[in-house]
């Protein structure tokens, strides 16, 4: 509900991300791959360089993962922490 909303209004500020229910299960993908946000980040974060992702994935720019990285700040800077409450 909200959470969606959120999504959406994200997306639109990001003109190099979409997410369609029907293109790996709606994550986030560069426009026009099967090449997820989630992807990127996971290589990135075990030490692939922005040059390793663009000689693996040529369909990809150095503009593409950048972005990739904006929307993932994005996201999670707009995160709201619920703690559980006590049982």
């Amino acid at each position: 509900m909200c959470l969606n909303k959120f999504v959406k209004t994200a997306v639109m500020k990001f003109e190099r991300i979409s997410i369609d229910p029907k293109v790996m299960l709606g994550k986030p993908c560069i426009k026009g791959t099967r090449i997820t946000v989630e992807l990127i980040l996971e290589r990135l974060g075990g030490g692939a360089s922005i040059e390793w992702l663009l000689d693996g994935y040529p369909r990809l720019t150095r503009e593409d993962i950048l972005e990739a990285i904006r929307y993932a700040h994005a996201i999670v800077s707009n995160e709201v922490i619920i703690e559980a409450m006590p049982a």
